[in-house]
């Protein structure tokens, strides 16, 4: 019988501990443990990116990952992206563009487009496309993602330069 262990991280800029067994991803402990059900399960083995989230500001798919091994790192899920003046960027560009239809996808893709704009504000459009490899999408195509994300940049590089 696994032992459970707490883990202390921070999730979307918060201190959290959670009460985890071995064999747990973080997938789970975020949706079943913290309730924080932004964070969607498509596929559970890495193909699909439904599940992406930040690990010390790096796409991660948090099915992947052991909740474990977040000890001691920061988190961001697709709840801490928002805040309370209003949507991220990339948030309003995928309304914007209409890069979204039933949603599973959506958070993963905002996610794997948050950790490529911190890298790189200024992607081209192959970049963009190769960023988002790992996130697949059965509803839109990929147009309109990557005008959301090409948009989001400029908006992120304009607030900047203002």
């Amino acid at each position: 019988m696994a032992t459970k262990r707490v883990v202390s991280t921070r999730i979307n800029g918060r201190p959290v501990e959670f009460l985890c067994e071995p064999r747990q991803t973080l997938l789970e402990v975020l949706r079943e443990s913290l309730d924080m059900i932004g964070t969607k399960e498509g596929c559970s083995n890495g193909n699909c990116g439904a599940c992406t989230v930040l690990v010390e500001g790096k796409a991660v798919d948090s099915c992947l990952v052991l909740a474990m091994e977040v000890e001691g790192v920061d988190v961001e899920t697709i709840e801490g992206v928002a805040t309370p003046e209003g949507l991220h960027p990339l948030q309003q560009a995928f309304l914007q563009e209409a890069a979204l239809q039933c949603g599973i996808c959506t958070p993963g893709l905002i996610m794997s487009a948050k950790a490529l704009l911190i890298q790189n504000p200024d992607p081209t459009e192959e970049e963009i496309r190769f960023a988002l490899a790992g996130n697949l999408c059965r509803c839109t195509g990929y147009d309109k993602i990557v005008r959301a994300v090409q948009s989001a940049a400029k908006m992120t590089g304009d607030a900047a330069t203002n």
